[in-house]
């Protein structure tokens, strides 16, 4: 399936969910936000769980997430970036990373989860996600938000229409 029609099909399926404009547009800025969230295994997980601490729309969450693994070819860029964002905000002073000429596992100790999750690399890239995905977040709850009010609005217009057809088939 091409990846125009796959947008498309979540993308419809998030506008029938019924609920308020509000409450999809925080579930999809969660689920948007953990996508972005190096916790591999834990993503949807963790968007459920805070959607639903929050009163957000757990489904749109979960769509949300869906729609946001159309990117997971770009995925190790943004992690990249990521590392770095994370990287200059826990240095003293803040300094970028070095950059690596070629890989140095070794020093890194990326061969053993704990070390990678709980160690310096972890932290940074936790930290740098948690940044780097907040915009993005505020402005999918913002154009989800705009997008969802507008299609309940106007099939609130249209299902009035029809009952005052109905009603003056009665007369």
């Amino acid at each position: 399936m091409n990846p125009r029609r796959w947008f498309r099909k979540h993308s419809l399926k998030l506008l029938a969910i019924r609920d308020t404009p509000h409450a999809i547009a925080g579930g999809v800025a969660i689920g948007i936000f953990f996508g972005f969230t190096p916790l591999f295994g834990l993503k949807t997980i963790s968007a459920i769980l805070l959607a639903w601490l929050t009163g957000c729309n757990i489904l749109a969450a979960v769509l949300a997430g869906a729609m946001h693994d159309l990117i997971l070819p770009l995925m190790p860029a943004i992690y990249i970036w990521e590392y770095g964002v994370g990287y200059w905000l826990l240095s003293q002073p803040h300094t970028w990373p070095p950059a690596m000429h070629r890989p140095h596992w070794e020093g890194f100790a990326w061969h053993t989860w704990s070390n990678f999750f709980f160690g310096a690399v972890g932290k940074r890239l936790l930290v740098g996600g948690a940044v780097c995905a907040t915009p993005f977040a505020m402005l999918s709850f913002g154009i989800t938000h705009v997008i969802v009010s507008r299609h309940q609005r106007s099939k609130q217009a249209r299902l009035a229409r029809a009952r005052q057809g109905d009603a003056g088939d009665d007369v």
